[in-house]
C-alpha cells in the first residue's frame, strides 16, 4: 500500500450536503478498490490563482489515503465524472523513512 493525497475543488456555490454526498462516495471508492481512506481537512472557501470555468473561488478539500495504483485510477475516474468537482489532483505522497534509519544518513 501507498500513501496517496487527493485535492478537490468544488464550486464554491455548492451546497455543503452535495460536497459530504461526494466525499463520502469517494471513500466508499477507495474502501472498494481495496484503499484506507486517512484524514479528511476542508480548506474551505478559497479564491483561484487564475479564472476556472468561468469562476474566480472554490472549496477545496484534501484527503488522504493508502492504496494501489487501481485504489488511484477508480477515485480519479469517480471524481472526474462527479459535476460537483471542478478540478482534482492525486498525488503519491513520499514513502516514510523509519527513524533510525533517517538518523543515519
Amino acid at each position: 500500500m501507498r500513501p496517496y493525497e487527493v485535492m478537490a475543488i468544488f464550486e464554491a456555490t455548492t451546497e455543503p450536503s452535495l460536497i459530504q454526498g461526494v466525499l463520502d462516495h469517494a471513500l466508499e471508492t477507495i474502501r472498494g478498490a481495496g484503499g484506507t481512506p486517512g484524514t479528511i481537512d476542508r480548506w474551505g472557501r478559497r479564491a483561484f490563482a487564475y479564472e476556472v470555468n468561468h469562476k474566480r473561488e472554490g472549496y477545496y478539500v484534501v484527503v488522504e489515503f493508502t492504496g494501489e495504483p487501481e485504489t488511484v485510477a477508480a477515485l480519479d475516474r469517480m471524481l472526474g465524472l462527479a459535476d460537483e468537482v471542478v478540478r482534482h489532483k492525486v498525488v503519491r505522497l513520499p514513502d516514510h523513512k523509519p527513524a533510525a534509519e533517517h538518523a543515519a544518513s
